[in-house]
């Protein structure tokens, strides 16, 4: 290799050479602490952005660190290959998901091959094999036969436009997250998973994850939601049934003069039947169908709601009160039913102001007394009650109490716990998923497939429709199938699972992908589980984070693994960020398209807009391929990391790339410069007294390992650490080997040249690699151990300051031979002895005599 850096030479070579022998694979070893590290594995889009490269780059520092540290690391990839996205761009651009999906990771592939990335390929899973969602299927089946995964009625947010269901959080705006168009309501038969059988211990298992960032843990407890409360019957006026609610305040139960119910409860209806005001009811659900319901329970949304034409019974009071649609009410909270005390609660108060409904104080302020008629918005504090029987004249909290105990005792509610969290629907009707194994008999009812008959494979050969909906209802050899308890003909599930459950176990298959006896190896997963240290979005915190600590909790309890929480620590990643461009004539442009403030295809001047998160619409986005090919991975790698903390978004800089690829240049060069003078040499392990140069450079080497192994072992901190390495090199330059007279001088150079190349090792492995050898090493880089630093060796140089107060001696202080003046000036004035000299004087004037004394004048 020549004296220029040439890194693609660098790079093709020591790719090729990591993967001939197979440099990254593991297996399970006794001699090693196991250390499992993952980012979470990639939808196969088509090309990786900057964004991957900064994730999977932090994952690659820590690998490659934690294996010099002696650990027997696993970090594997693989492929979140579902999707209702690949089956859009499929329908598209003609062609069959399948063939988009493996086109795209093979592609994807070969981009994370020449980024450097120290993944274990051996383990690679596409999670759209059959040979992954067998498992997944057969997992499915132990969860219905445990009543863990069902199938009921339910109201779902449902695009017509993507022909399938959405999660809440896949609607933005009331529109859908992925085709834009209007989200509506729609009753449909849904297979779900029952997550709330397990809110508790998900949420108690939330203290043990000290690990995580708290941020992500509130998210989650939030979104659990636990509440403690009193469920409370109400029955109807006419007929036998009732309304249940759950409220927090059962303390304001005779307040209560109405009742609101969600449009998509089951009786919302049902109780106008009859009435007239059954086609009014019709009409506001069909309206509440079309509306997002985030915006429907804002604050700032009017409230509305129509009379059912019915009446329920308020159990303390036996006061009739008319039940109500209401729009701000939710199904998916409580039970979808709301006594509503418009005196006390402020959307009950909106409420019951625009419809002339009636309010009722029920807690008195300890220093006020309300009156209805008067009241400008509700009263929601503690009080004293009133207008509540028995209970009148007793602090509202404890009242609240005894009102619950006193519905036990009559047979209308009692205390329960409620959740926010609601049970996971999984059905999804697209065609791109792993198929759901059941049959429907219409003799045995809901058949589970047998586990001989797994996996259930999804048809390849079948042509997506234009419209948007799945092939499967349609394609008859999937559809039509044989009961398997009575022969009969019977029909085929044609809904597919929701992706996210491919998501939820894959981090336990990498430890055994190609185990064939059943979902798990137990003695492999046992291993190599929990996972350490996991990294991704924030934009996961809630439903693939949560979704996959439940999952691993089934698995469990199935007796599938041991597993009770999948990932002990956790890394979430910031965006990356850069400035927009936008030309009058042709809008966003991509940075290729503008030169010298200037649209290269119309020669507009380009207005430069605010950073902010890249992406495709904008086109603020940077092609990793075009930043490989120009500067090297290495290189990219390096800007990654070294601009900005990994939790903190980073602002993109082309002048910081570039200044990247100069710095490795640096490297480089030094590397070059003194290799033959030191090939001889050993590292300096030695006690003599050194010159004062010498030891000033080793120092600093033995310094910059104590302070990049901080960074990496405690912090993650690799800007802080990069710099580090920055600064020896700089050092390093500033060295004039020729002028130390020394024996020891080649030996100390070689520790410090050797230490530069490990310590950055892990965040450009490629140059580093060519590096060692050039340093004469034949053994790659990634078998070398970390390196130690020497903590007497690491210690500043000291120096004794004289403290005088007026001219007199009155102290002592010991420094760092380097510290700046206006340091030994503030550590001088916070001096015990100081304060007490100088206490009730003001200090007028310090005179500074470098490495000797500091003078105060005091008056």
């Amino acid at each position: 290799m020549g004296k220029d850096y040439h890194p693609h030479e660098i790079e093709e070579k020591w790719q090729r050479l990591w993967e001939e022998n197979q440099v990254f694979t593991v297996t399970e070893s006794a001699d090693k602490p196991k250390y499992y590290l993952l980012e979470m594995f990639p939808y196969p889009s088509g090309r990786i952005h900057v964004g991957h490269v900064r994730n999977y780059s932090i994952g690659d520092v820590i690998a490659r660190y934690k294996t010099m540290r002696g650990f027997n690391v696993l970090h594997p990839i693989g492929w979140d290959a579902f999707g209702l996205p690949a089956e859009n761009a499929a329908i598209e651009h003609k062609t069959h998901p399948s063939q988009w999906t493996h086109d795209n990771i093979d592609y994807m592939r070969a981009q994370l091959k020449r980024m450097g990335i120290s993944y274990d390929w051996t383990r690679e899973l596409a999670t759209c094999d059959p040979s992954y969602y067998r498992w997944e299927q057969l997992i499915f089946i132990k969860m219905f036969e445990k009543g863990l995964a069902y199938r009921k009625r339910s109201w779902v947010n449902w695009c017509e436009q993507c022909q399938t269901v959405l999660a809440n959080e896949q609607v933005e705006a009331g529109l859908c997250w992925r085709c834009g168009k209007e989200v509506t309501q729609k009753d449909l038969q849904q297979w779900f998973f029952k997550i709330t059988a397990y809110a508790e211990e998900l949420l108690d298992s939330c203290a043990k994850l000290s690990g995580w960032p708290e941020r992500v843990l509130t998210m989650q407890k939030n979104w659990i939601g636990r509440s403690e409360g009193a469920e409370i019957s109400f029955s109807l006026e006419k007929g036998e049934g009732e309304i249940k609610v759950f409220t927090t305040r059962p303390d304001t139960l005779f307040g209560a003069t109405f009742m609101s119910l969600a449009p998509e409860h089951p009786l919302a209806q049902t109780l106008s039947h009859g009435t007239s005001q059954e086609n009014s009811v019709r009409q506001f659900i069909e309206k509440m169908k079309r509306e997002d319901l985030t915006q429907r329970t804002a604050e700032d949304t009017e409230k509305e709601g129509v009379f059912t034409g019915s009446y329920c019974i308020n159990p303390v009071t036996n006061r009739k009160m008319p039940i109500f649609v209401a729009n701000f009410v939710l199904m998916e909270y409580g039970t979808g039913a709301v006594m509503a005390v418009p005196t006390h609660d402020q959307r009950d108060f909106e409420f019951a102001k625009q419809y002339g409904l009636p309010l009722i104080v029920v807690i008195q302020p300890p220093e006020e007394k309300l009156d209805p008629l008067f009241l400008k918005a509700a009263y929601t504090d503690d009080g004293i009650m009133v207008n509540s029987g028995q209970f009148d004249g007793l602090p509202n909290r404890e009242a609240g109490v005894k009102i619950t105990d006193y519905l036990a005792s009559i047979g209308k509610g009692g205390g329960t716990v409620s959740f926010r969290l609601r049970d996971w629907g999984i059905s999804r009707q697209r065609y791109w998923g792993a198929p759901i194994p059941i049959i429907y008999c219409e003799q045995c009812g809901i058949v589970p497939v047998p586990e001989k008959d797994l996996p259930v494979v999804l048809p390849l050969d079948v042509k997506t429709l234009d419209t948007g909906q799945s092939p499967l209802p349609f394609t008859s050899d999937f559809a039509n199938a044989p009961c398997p308890r009575c022969s009969r003909p019977s029909r085929r599930e044609t809904d597919t699972m929701d992706t996210f459950v491919e998501s939820s176990w894959y981090f336990l298959r990498y430890a055994c992908p190609t185990y064939d006896n059943g979902p798990l190896d137990k003695d492999k997963v046992n291993y190599w589980m929990p996972v350490d240290q996991y990294i991704g979005g924030i934009e996961h915190a809630i439903l693939h984070l949560l979704y996959a600590r439940f999952y691993t909790k089934v698995l469990r309890d199935l007796g599938v693994a041991n597993q009770e929480e999948p990932f002990t620590n956790l890394l979430t990643q910031g965006m990356v960020h850069k400035e927009t461009s936008r030309c009058p004539q042709h809008g966003w442009l991509f940075p290729k398209e503008v030169a010298d403030g200037k649209c290269i295809a119309c020669g507009s001047t380009v207005e430069i807009g605010r950073t902010e998160k890249m992406s495709k619409s904008k086109k603020n986005v940077v092609d990793p391929d075009e930043l490989i090919e120009q500067y090297g991975a290495d290189t990219i790698r390096l800007f990654s990391l070294f601009a900005a903390p990994p939790e903190k978004d980073l602002d993109w800089s082309d002048l910081g790339v570039e200044g990247s690829f100069r710095f490795l240049g640096r490297v480089w060069r030094i590397i070059q410069e003194h290799a033959e003078t030191i090939k001889n040499a050993e590292p300096y392990r030695g006690k003599e007294d050194l010159s004062e140069v010498l030891k000033n450079l080793r120092r600093k080497t033995h310094q910059t390992i104590r302070k990049v192994t901080e960074d990496l072992e405690e912090r993650f901190h690799f800007n802080t650490a990069i710099s580090a390495i920055m600064e020896l090199v700089n050092t390093l330059y500033q060295f004039d080997a020729a002028s130390v007279k020394s024996p020891f001088t080649n030996q100390i150079l070689r520790e410090t040249l050797e230490t530069i190349v490990v310590l950055l090792y892990p965040v450009s492995p490629h140059i580093c690699e060519e590096l060692w050898r050039i340093l004469g090493h034949t053994e790659s880089i990634s078998k070398q151990a970390w390196p130690s630093y020497d903590q007497e060796v690491a210690k500043e140089e000291e120096i004794v300051i004289v403290i005088q107060i007026n001219g007199k001696l009155r102290s002592q202080i010991t420094v760092p031979a380097t510290a700046a003046e206006e340091e030994i000036k503030t550590l001088a004035q916070n001096d015990e002895r100081t304060k007490q000299w100088t206490k009730g004087k003001k200090i007028v004037k310090i005179i500074y005599v470098p490495r000797k004394l500091i003078n105060m004048v005091a008056q």
